[in-house]
């Protein structure tokens, strides 16, 4: 009789527990089917923290500029160019001191005459000293200050030959500009400046644009091999407002707000 209720108590058991388990799996089951959980859906990780950069851990940082007018500042009737008002914005978002060490930017500048000064114990020693060092170089190289760049009667139609002929021989240069600088010092932050396309109101084809971005997606493969080297984009700014952000005097250099674009997207670069 003890072994009858023993036995009939255990199937008792043993049949609620196989009961509860099966309303938990079709609880389950029945919540997959009216709340399905989206393909594919992952919990995140939390996200690794940023890792501290030279910038970050300095208690002041200076910068060292390179290269032609536009980094001297050419156009900008108040003379501060994007250089200035880079130390500026840098000042006001990290908090701490920002001195421009040098500007050693010369106006019509090409790459040979840079790559001359980068071998000048001189220019070394000034971007040792640099935790940001700031170039803008190649125009000069491609547009030449118009020579072969405008044809017609009145030389206001851009011949893109002008300018195509000219790209090769400058990008070889441009690499050797790179392993310069880096040479000089590894672990600043180098910041070259996009070309942008000047004339791009008297080139109606646009085949200007493709030479442009032929420089900056080489000169993007430069930079990239190595760690601390970026390429701002320039080119985008300046498509859509052209008149807007150029002088008036020359129609090559930007003026104040062409330079304050080109420094807003630095310094978010930077951030």
């Amino acid at each position: 009789m003890r072994s009858s209720r023993f036995l009939w108590g255990a199937v008792g058991l043993t049949a609620s527990i196989s009961t509860l388990v099966f309303i938990v799996g079709f609880a389950y089951a029945a919540n997959q089917i009216w709340f399905p959980r989206a393909s594919g859906e992952f919990v995140a990780a939390t996200p690794a923290p940023k890792q501290e950069t030279v910038i970050d851990v300095k208690n002041k940082l200076n910068i060292v500029a390179i290269g032609d007018s536009l980094t001297a500042g050419t156009g900008d009737n108040t003379g501060k160019g994007y250089v200035g008002r880079v130390r500026e914005k840098l000042e006001q978002q990290r908090g701490k001191p920002v001195f421009v060490l040098n500007n050693l930017a010369i106006p019509g500048y090409k790459s040979d005459q840079l790559l001359s000064d980068l071998a000048l114990k001189k220019t070394q020693d000034a971007l040792a000293g640099a935790d940001i060092i700031l170039l803008t170089i190649g125009g000069n190289d491609i547009f030449a200050g118009g020579e072969d760049i405008f044809t017609g009667e009145n030389q206001t139609e851009f011949n893109p030959e002008g300018a195509l002929k000219r790209i090769d021989p400058a990008l070889k240069r441009m690499d050797q500009v790179f392993q310069a600088i880096n040479q000089a010092n590894p672990n600043a932050t180098v910041m070259y400046i996009g070309l942008y396309h000047p004339f791009l109101d008297l080139d109606p084809q646009r085949e200007g644009s493709l030479i442009v971005q032929r420089w900056n997606n080489s000169v993007f493969e430069m930079a990239n091999r190595y760690p601390h080297m970026v390429v701002v984009p320039t080119y985008d700014l300046f498509e859509q407002n052209l008149i807007k952000y150029l002088s008036s005097a020359d129609h090559f250099h930007p003026n104040g707000d062409g330079y304050e674009r080109i420094a807003d997207r630095i310094v978010q670069i930077l951030k």
